[in-house]
């Protein structure tokens, strides 16, 4: 899809248009500043959304934030806060028995109401979590919706597994074409093609697990719904994954009911190779999937037997790269909210999975208007499955062409070059020194860090023979981060050829600058490889190779000084607390 919609286009050099904004981000609670344990930090909003020109992302659409920034009060803005309302007010009706209850509690929701909308400031998408969370909370029903979810998946549950659907689903028609024009490659691809537009096509039709008493149609009936109209520039994009091999994909879940359709889409998928991540909600949101509903649900849960759980909230690179490497093809994950889809207020895990998948497919309207219907740009291939009016949507928007992602094999690769080179010295008689240091602990200075680590590198193999140096500073490229990084090293460290492992001193670091004819810069001063997460990580990891090679020498700052850095900063080279200064 060429994404037509354009930035809004507003002047830094404005004040009052820099405070408004400014206030946007704190009335709805999504400044990383404000809110550092709730919203993601700009890093980990980077694994998802690509950055551009220092734009800062925001989780709604265009219309949305151009009717906000308006500072107008536009009706499109009121119409918007008014349905969240009554979406509030009908829950209210639907659950609360008790006159003074109900009466209370839509006071109380109409006061919270009135307040919160009142600058205009207010996404409708924050505003429905806030009443909802009233709700809630001043009722303690923890998932109201859990019957109906049930229903619905019971239904469409039904429906799929009768006969009448089965036949339907396997019937051939002239859909196939001139047969004895196709080759069995092409025929096999035929067939698999026809079978996922037809398990497609029933997306369209909610009425299937919306009503109540759903009775079976009849065959003709259920044909006819497969030739449903599918519109929009996804549905290629779709079908390539049947010849495509081994895609990591997530699935954005969306509504009760369309989750078993959903489910026998992932499940198409996974029988060509690929793995499919399905996230949920973490807490009930109106008729929204989330974790009570897979774990509660019997419809659910028989199919989601085999799948595997993710309970991380933080998984890194090196964990999540060994979870897909494994047989399960079903993975499930929650998001880590309780709303309609917030970029800004996701799970870490779900981040970095949103950053290491092939491609990332949403479900329904509102999930469209957040990826599609704006003018940002990801890291991902978004592809969106929605029906309006009549007719079955799937777009696309192209990843960002300029983002740049390292697969794990990329990673092995490269890890494996430098072994290669590795054993090469070894095999002529050399040492092997691996050297850790200071790359990008200190924020901002990257290039001092890897001119440091070289100049003192260049300075030991001054000093002796047959001594072959890896200068990590040689092999970070732009688009690595720090877990992509760690991933690579590791290969390379539990290789076993490492004869020496020095770790950075201050004396090293003193060394550098004196070699440069320059003073110690304070931001340097009295700093080594303890300073840094990366070598505090690798210190354990020589403690672990050590163990296998004994011989191999540890030189550089005591094992009790390891101790001040703990995990990076989600995205970031540097320490997480380093972050909070």
């Amino acid at each position: 899809m060429s994404n037509k919609n354009k930035k809004p286009v507003f002047s830094k050099d404005d004040p009052d248009f820099s405070a408004w904004f400014t206030s946007f981000f704190l009335k709805n609670h999504i400044d990383p500043f404000a809110y550092p344990t709730k919203v993601g930090a700009r890093e980990q909003v980077e694994f998802m959304v690509y950055p551009e020109n220092e734009v800062r992302y925001y989780p709604c659409s265009d219309r949305m934030f151009n009717a906000i920034m308006s500072k107008q009060y536009p009706d499109y803005l009121k119409n918007q806060y008014k349905d969240v309302l009554k979406r509030i007010m009908a829950l209210v009706d639907k659950f609360i028995d008790s006159k003074y209850d109900k009466i209370f509690l839509k006071e109380l929701i109409e006061i919270k109401y009135k307040d919160e909308i009142h600058t205009g400031l207010l996404m409708p998408s924050r505003l429905e979590k806030r009443l909802y969370k009233i709700f809630l909370s001043r009722t303690h029903i923890e998932n109201p919706y859990s019957l109906e979810k049930k229903a619905a998946n019971r239904n469409i549950s039904k429906f799929l597994n009768s006969q009448t659907f089965n036949k339907a689903l396997n019937h051939i028609d002239d859909s196939l074409g001139m047969v004895k024009d196709l080759s069995l490659f092409e025929l096999r691809e035929k067939i698999k093609q026809i079978e996922f537009k037809r398990l497609l096509s029933l997306m369209q039709h909610d009425h299937l697990w919306a009503c109540e008493n759903v009775k079976i149609c009849s065959l003709s009936k259920i044909k006819s719904m497969m030739k449903t109209t599918i519109k929009g520039d996804g549905l290629n994009f779709l079908l390539s994954l049947i010849r495509l091999k081994k895609q990591k994909i997530l699935w954005l879940a969306n509504e009760a009911g369309e989750i078993v359709v959903d489910l026998m889409l992932v499940k198409f998928l996974t029988e060509l190779g690929h793995t499919i991540i399905l996230s949920v909600k973490e807490a009930p949101f109106f008729t929204k999937v989330c974790l009570a509903d897979i774990r509660t649900d019997p419809v659910l849960i028989k199919e989601l037997e085999n799948a595997n759980f993710i309970h991380e909230k933080t998984i890194s690179k090196n964990t999540l790269v060994e979870l897909l490497k494994q047989d399960n093809h079903i993975h499930v994950v929650s998001d880590g909210t309780s709303e309609e889809l917030n970029l800004l207020l996701v799970s870490t895990s779900f981040s970095r999975i949103f950053k290491e998948v092939d491609c990332v497919i949403s479900r329904g309207i509102n999930q469209k208007e957040i990826l599609i219907d704006s003018h940002f740009n990801f890291t991902q291939n978004i592809i969106n499955i929605s029906h309006e009016k009549k007719s079955l949507i799937i777009t696309h928007k192209p990843r960002h062409p300029d983002f740049i992602k390292f697969s794990h094999q990329q990673l092995e690769e490269k890890a494996n070059y430098i072994i290669d080179q590795m054993k090469s010295a070894k095999d002529k008689g050399m040492t092997i020194m691996f050297y850790s240091g200071i790359i990008g602990s200190i924020p901002g200075k990257i290039d001092v860090a890897k001119k440091i680590m070289t100049t003192f590198i260049e300075y030991l193999k001054g000093q002796s023979t047959s001594l072959f140096v890896i200068n990590p500073s040689f092999y970070y490229e732009p688009g690595m981060d720090a877990d992509d990084l760690m991933y690579m090293w590791e290969i390379v460290q539990l290789s076993t050829y490492i004869d020496i492992w020095r770790f950075q001193t201050s004396e090293d670091i003193a060394k550098s600058f004196a070699i440069m004819e320059q003073k110690v810069p304070p931001e340097w001063i009295g700093k080594d490889s303890t300073y840094s997460t990366g070598c505090t990580k690798e210190m354990k990891i020589a403690q672990k190779v050590q163990k296998k090679n004994f011989e191999m020498q540890l030189i550089g700052p005591s094992l009790d000084k390891f101790m001040r850095r703990d995990e990076y900063g989600v995205g970031s080279m540097y320490d997480q607390r380093l972050a909070e200064l």
